[in-house]
Formats: structure tokens, sequence, C-alpha cells
């Protein structure tokens, strides 16, 4: 019999370990369920039925469905809140990282690349937004702007993009002084060409990792803002909206908390494990094992 190894082998021939494999199989089903899952359930996430409040998982409602996950307070379907919920935790990790990565980049490439006055304010400004705790940052933006999907997008993506900009400019202070882009430059290359044909191709990799890393801790910081009242209005499923109104029902009523904190966090641990994996197969620096 073949020997069983931590690996999965492509077509190519090359292995992937384990550590990129599942994780990226869970994070996939998660967002097929969030894709799909709603139109397959049928449930409405925010329908109310008080003859159905506080059933436990696995109870036949009064209209003769099944709930597989229970109801809260109100008689809604806790598995169609965190259908709906991952959509939104989903949507908004991603828009995120995509105006955080190019809000970032963009700074940390000019930093790095121009360097002197520029790459001063840019860091100082970097450091000092370090030094306040990100979750802090959010909740106190959030507080003075109001909750909505795109203030939750705008909020998030201020607390991120720094770490974006710290990479982006380490990689591009190590790219603009290689023999090639001296070459580029002395055939008659443009900043504007280096910058696009040299500098942005060899970010890839790292922001990649980042993004990856980044998006797990998104999607906690959403959960935290909706916890705390200052994400999505009120009456939009939300993982944290839902975790928050279990806190009432704890004792005779558990799972209204419980379920979504446990799907919250498979997806966040699979996420990070799965960032840590990238990072040790693409960082150059470090020893593939």
């Amino acid at each position: 019999m073949a020997d069983l190894s931590a690996t999965t082998t492509l077509a190519s021939g090359r292995a992937l370990p384990l550590g990129i494999v599942l994780p990226a199989i869970v994070v996939g089903f998660y967002v097929l369920a969030a894709v799909i899952g709603p139109i397959l359930l049928g449930f409405d996430p925010v329908a109310t039925s008080l003859a159905d409040r506080l059933k436990p998982p696995m109870t036949a409602l009064a209209n003769g469905s099944l709930s597989l996950l229970g109801t809260d307070a109100v008689g809604r379907d806790l598995l169609a809140q965190m259908l709906a919920g991952a959509r939104i935790s989903l949507a908004v990790g991603a828009a995120t990282l995509v105006l955080a990565s190019l809000i970032g980049v963009a700074l940390g490439v000019v930093a790095g690349y121009w360097g002197g006055a520029v790459d001063t304010v840019v860091m100082r400004i970097a450091d000092i937004q370090l030094g306040f705790p990100s979750i802090l940052l959010a909740v106190l933006v959030a507080a003075v702007i109001g909750p909505s999907l795109t203030n939750v997008i705008l909020v998030l993506a201020v607390t991120r993009w720094v770490v974006f900009a710290r990479v982006a400019r380490a990689q591009t202070l190590t790219i603009k002084s290689r023999t090639f882009v001296d070459a580029s430059r002395t055939l008659g290359a443009t900043d504007a060409h280096i910058i696009i044909n040299c500098i942005l191709p060899a970010l890839v990799a790292p922001i990649l990792v980042v993004a990856t890393v980044q998006f797990g801790l998104v999607i906690v910081a959403e959960a935290s803002l909706s916890f705390l009242g200052l994400g999505l209005p009120v009456g939009i499923p939300t993982w944290g909206g839902t975790i928050s109104a279990g806190r009432s029902y704890l004792a005779n009523a558990w799972w209204i908390s419980t379920m979504p904190g446990i799907a919250l966090s498979i997806l966040v641990i699979c996420v990070g494990i799965l960032g840590d994996t990238l990072r040790d197969r693409l960082d150059p620096n470090l020893v593939t094992r």
C-alpha cells in the first residue's frame, strides 16, 4: 500500500501541503455556502415567528419545516441568519482588503521608491497609527461616522492599510537596488515603467500573503463592531450581531451565540493557517520544509 504523506500531489507533480489544501477547502465551502446557501435553504433570515422562539437545534417548526440550528428569541431561523451573515462577513473582508491594499501599496511604493520627505511623512503616519490598537481605532471611527456597510469597509480599510504600506515599502527598497532595475534605468526606462514592470510584479506574492493573513483579522473586526452595535444597521443579519443577541439567553438557549461563534472561529483559524502556509511557501527567505 502506498505510504500516506501530509501532501497532496498535483497533476504537474508538485505537491501541496495539507496546510494549504484543507484550509482552502474549508474557506471554499464557506464561500459556496454564503453564495448559494440562502437560495437553497429558502428561509428568510429576518422573518420572525413568536410561536417558534427559542427552539433548539433539529426542532420541527410550526410550518412543518426543520430548524437545523434552532431559532432565536423572536423565532428567526439561526441557520438562515448565519448564511446571510457569512455573505456580509466575506463581502466586507474582500472589499476591505482590496481597498486597504490599493491605498497601502500605492503609498508604500511611493515612499520606498522616491524616499525623502514623502517616505518620512508616510512612515511617521503609519507609526502613529500603529501606536493605537486597531480595534479601538475602528470603534472610534465607526462611532463617529455611524453604522452602514460602506462605513464598515472604510473603517476597517483605514485600520489595515498600514500593513500593506510597510510591506510594499520594504519590498520596493529591495527591488529598486537590484541590477536589472539599474539596467532598465540606464536604457532610458522611466520611473513609471520601472514601477509597473519591475516593482509591482515583485509585490504580488508578499501582498497576497499579507491579504490572506489579514482576511481573518478583518472578519473578526467586523464581527466585533457588529457585536458592539457599531457595524451594520440593526435588522441586517451578521455573525457579531447574532452572537450579541444571544448573550441574554446563554442559560436556556446557548445555540444562539454558540453556533455563529463556532462558525466564525473555524473560518478565522483556517484562514490563519492558510496565510501562514502561503508565507512559508512564497517567502524566499524561509526554508521550504
